[in-house]
């Protein structure tokens, strides 16, 4: 039997945001190496899918504010994370997207 590797797509729902962190740094400015244990997590990621926006009281929507690619910055703990295909994600919400870098 030959293995195939499973691809999963998740498509956000309403004004969710699917985000995958940046990788994070492994030395410190004056060049010491930091262990895992003493590293923080990135706030920082790229969007790869959003929602299709909120739904508004009068039935229509809002349409997002930040689309796939761009460059995110978040609060430490905001949405929940997810592994999909052995990749680590994290789905939040639109409002706790803090600002797009450009």
């Amino acid at each position: 039997m030959s293995k195939t590797k499973s691809t999963m797509t998740v498509t956000p729902l309403g004004d969710r945001v699917l985000v995958k962190r940046v990788a994070a740094d492994e030395k410190t400015k004056g060049g010491i190496i930091l262990p895992d244990t003493a590293k923080e997590k990135p706030r920082e990621g790229i969007v790869v899918s959003v929602g299709n926006g909120k739904l508004l009281e009068n039935g229509t929507r809002q349409p997002m504010s930040v689309k796939a690619k761009d460059r995110v910055l978040f609060s430490s703990y905001a949405g929940s994370e997810i592994k999909l295909d052995g990749e680590e994600l994290l789905i939040l919400g639109e409002d706790e997207i803090l600002a797009v870098i450009d």
